[in-house]
């Protein structure tokens, strides 16, 4: 049941953009959004005004690493596109080595591995939060931050095969998932606009600063981490 559950939802998920290509304009009548118009006519004779560091006016300046302004502001549907690749992935992992039963070997993992781990650990996991968390102001964000919290997982399988996270991680992952959507669908409330950044921008700099791209990358950093986790929850994963 479990399985005929997971393989409706894949198929779910291809008719729904298969379904989406229905709706795409023709080649060569794209009427340009304002993010478009906004770029093409952006004066590049340097006599536009600067905005100086420290304020914020626009979604670019909201956001001290420029990158993140594209990657969860302008292409935000197309990031939540991605994000659910690397789910359907995770997914199909999951459904080929369901069922499958690791041999146990019995042998204890070595002693400078678990020691190390356990000192190494916290680090790895504060260092990938902080990428994600940061994402915005430095360079880093949900998905470099989200892996670096998966090797530390994996580190921790490899030094203990007693640990079995896969439930913690499906658990996560589906959270951080849903919360994604709910942030694009209180835009879409908000201004008709599904993943608007409806948040103030703040402060270029300030840690609360780009309106929800924080949030957004907080989000996906877990999810991917979640998923990542998951597969070598599977991976590892032993049935009676």
């Amino acid at each position: 049941m479990r399985r005929v559950f997971s393989i409706l939802i894949v198929l779910g998920l291809i008719l729904f953009f298969v379904n989406s290509l229905s709706i795409l304009p023709e080649y060569g009548k794209v009427k340009l959004s304002k993010v478009s118009s906004a770029y093409i006519n952006k004066s590049v004779n340097g006599n536009s005004e600067k905005v100086k560091f420290g304020e914020s006016k626009d979604l670019e300046d909201g956001s001290a690493n420029v990158v993140t302004s594209i990657v969860v502001n302008y292409r935000s549907f197309d990031t939540l596109g991605e994000v659910t690749v690397l789910f359907t992935s995770a997914l199909g992992v999951g459904l080929i080595l369901h069922g499958y039963k690791r041999k146990k070997y019995g042998r204890q993992p070595n002693f400078i591995l678990r020691i190390s781990v356990g000192i190494l650990l916290p680090l790895i996991l504060l260092f990938g939060a902080y990428i994600f968390i940061h994402g915005h102001l430095t360079p880093g964000g949900g998905f470099p931050g989200g892996t670096i919290i998966a090797a530390g997982i994996l580190l921790l399988y490899l030094s203990n095969e007693e640990y079995d996270l896969s439930k913690v991680s499906k658990f996560v992952e589906s959270t951080a998932g849903s919360l994604y959507v709910i942030v694009g669908l209180t835009g879409l409330a908000i201004s008709g606009i599904f993943l608007l950044n409806f948040l103030p921008t703040g402060v270029v700099g300030n840690l609360f600063s780009a309106g929800i791209v924080p949030i957004v990358y907080i989000l996906i950093g877990f999810k991917v981490g979640a998923e990542l986790s998951g597969i070598i929850a599977d991976l590892y994963r032993e049935e009676g």
